[in-house]
């Protein structure tokens, strides 16, 4: 097996979730300006794309209640990027409204979750994100998809490569800007994710591609390994591995930033994030919480020391 060493200058890019995919799990409601005090620290932490808000129905999930508000209070800076979550055209409607420029949509690769997740079909919600995305590019927005659950369904198990390629194939069709496989439920293995890119990234060319792992089951580390060895170069992560998803049983959080953080820097990849104040910040989230939170690296201390003393 050939160890991965990135080359001096090599970038990754961390898109932060907590606000949006590691808060809608809790069944702890935040006030607004907890939420936002959340995202000025990931700020200053280093975070320059936040997935920050959700554009749903409030009975379904009542964390992102207040999206609109939050979107309106965010700190505007041009290194900064917003992305909202849109799952119709009703919540592309009031993510435009509010100004945000870039949005991501949701497409479940299996019947049985998109039906709990979603409350409609994988064809139901496919419509959907071609006239979302069309939208979005008439309006000069960016457009991203995640296929969720890529690798497994709570209730259809193991799901098939040749149903992923499909919907990618599907959804490059419709013009998106960036795609990105989530293991939505954390069961996936390095040896999945590196056959499942091999016929992805193909498919893909130049376009932009991320992934985003849950670690329910302890692997999502050595699967964002597995993807980096494949070329990818952007993930996705929640600090201090807040999150879950709340229509699937026992999937815990996604992968720590912290703990993502780690892995990159111990291997040669720049990022935008100091460590330690990604630990401070999930230190300082727990207070909130009245919880502790499940990264490793903020439990124990960061190797060798003087990585404490660098952004």
């Amino acid at each position: 097996m050939t160890l991965l060493r990135a080359k001096v200058t090599e970038f990754v890019e961390i898109v932060e979730v907590g606000p949006r995919d590691g808060l809608q799990s809790q069944p702890k409601l935040f006030d607004t300006a907890t939420k936002l005090a959340f995202i000025e620290r990931l700020i200053d932490a280093g975070a320059k794309r936040l997935e920050v808000v959700s554009f749903v129905n409030p009975k379904r999930v009542p964390q992102m209640a207040d999206a609109d508000e939050v979107i309106r209070s965010l700190p505007r800076r041009p290194d900064l990027q917003y992305i909202g979550l849109v799952l119709n055209t009703r919540g592309f409607e009031r993510a435009a409204a509010l100004g945000l420029k870039e949005i991501n949509s949701v497409v479940v690769a299996t019947e049985s979750f998109s039906q709990r997740n979603q409350g409609m079909s994988v064809a139901v919600i496919m419509d959907s994100v071609a006239t979302i995305a069309r939208e979005a590019r008439n309006a000069g927005i960016k457009c991203g998809v995640t296929i969720a659950a890529s690798f497994g369904c709570p209730y259809e198990g193991r799901v098939p490569p040749a149903t992923v390629t499909e919907l990618v194939r599907r959804l490059l069709d419709f013009g998106i800007d960036e795609l990105a496989l989530a293991d939505s439920i954390g069961v996936a293995v390095p040896t999945q994710v590196a056959g499942l890119l091999e016929q992805v990234k193909p498919l893909c060319g130049s376009l932009p591609f991320r992934m985003h792992f849950h670690n329910t089951r302890n692997t999502a580390i050595a699967n964002i390994y597995a993807a980096l060895n494949a070329g990818v170069r952007a993930f996705d992560a929640s600090c201090g591995g807040l999150g879950g998803c709340p229509f699937a049983p026992g999937a815990t959080g996604n992968v720590g930033t912290e703990d993502l953080l780690y892995l990159l820097q111990n291997s040669g990849f720049e990022t935008t994030y100091s460590l330690p104040a990604v630990i401070a910040t999930t230190k300082w989230l727990e207070g909130p919480l009245a919880a502790s939170l499940p990264a490793a690296l903020s439990r124990a201390t960061v190797f060798p020391p003087v990585l404490a003393t660098h952004a």
